[in-house]
């Protein structure tokens, strides 16, 4: 009987646990091995990789503007919008005790900034995943350092896009996306639209070279991506993982799992 396939998930080194919790049972559901993955525990002796099947890029902190060219946003645009609409700001003070709570339960934002030995190592299993064709799922924060990493850019501020305000923060799949007919993840979900959750504060702004937008939300917002030349290369702005009892999300680490089946047969 071939064993399961072994895949990393990245994450921070302080906090994620409950991203990491989640995730490990969406691939563990999925046929897979999940392999927990952090800056100061990345499992790299000598210079060598460690044998994985497949790679999850997590959520977490930011990922540093400077790797696109761009100085960190001091977020005072979105107050100052708010000021010149009494209602937004007065749903944004009282939410906000709420959505605090809720990021740092499950340890969303990591640090209170951006995470270069992160940055770094996740770049370094990137391109040990496309080196040896491996498939590669980015959730969040880890599709857009797919974006980064491939030469696009990051919105980092998604308030100052009048299409997004106000932001939707949930955890519940409350937010329409419409899936690219055609596309991968339109095979795996089976229908032109879908719900998800929503715990971003930037997005997607310049595409990186290879990839194409394959779900976007109504106010034109991405909230997938593919890579045309990649083995199996699908980021997704929502948080799969926290939607177990979702069937259509949990295919999507079926489909991640799948791909590192047909890729090789691991250490029958």
């Amino acid at each position: 009987m071939a064993k399961r396939p072994v895949v990393a998930v990245t994450g921070p080194d302080r906090g994620g646990w409950v991203a990491w919790a989640f995730t490990a049972l969406a691939v563990w559901r999925a046929g897979g091995r999940p392999l927990r993955i952090r800056p100061g525990r990345s499992r790299i002796r000598n210079d060598r990789l460690p044998g994985i099947d497949a790679l999850v890029l997590g959520g977490g902190a930011d990922v540093d503007p400077g790797r696109y060219g761009q100085n960190p946003v001091r977020l005072r645009k979105e107050l100052a919008a708010e000021k010149r609409h009494p209602g937004h700001f007065l749903i944004g003070l009282i939410l906000f005790p709420f959505i605090h709570i809720l990021r740092k339960l499950f340890s969303l934002a990591g640090s209170p900034g951006p995470d270069p030995k992160r940055d770094a190592l996740e770049e370094r299993f990137i391109n040990h995943a496309l080196n040896e064709h491996l498939p590669v799922l980015g959730i969040c924060r880890g599709m857009q350092f797919l974006n980064v990493r491939f030469g696009g850019t990051l919105h980092q501020d998604l308030s100052v896009l009048e299409e997004e305000r106000p932001n939707l923060r949930t955890l519940l799949p409350r937010k329409p996306v419409t899936l690219l007919p055609g596309s991968l993840l339109h095979t795996v979900f089976q229908k032109d639209e879908t719900r998800v959750n929503a715990l971003h504060h930037q997005a997607v702004d310049r595409l990186g070279e290879g990839f194409r937008v394959t779900a976007r939300e109504r106010g034109g917002v991405v909230q997938a991506l593919e890579h045309s030349a990649a083995y199996w290369l699908v980021g997704v702005q929502w948080h799969p993982e926290f939607l177990p009892h979702k069937r259509r999300q949990q295919a999507l680490f079926r489909a991640l799992v799948r791909a590192a089946q047909e890729k090789s047969p691991f250490r029958k």
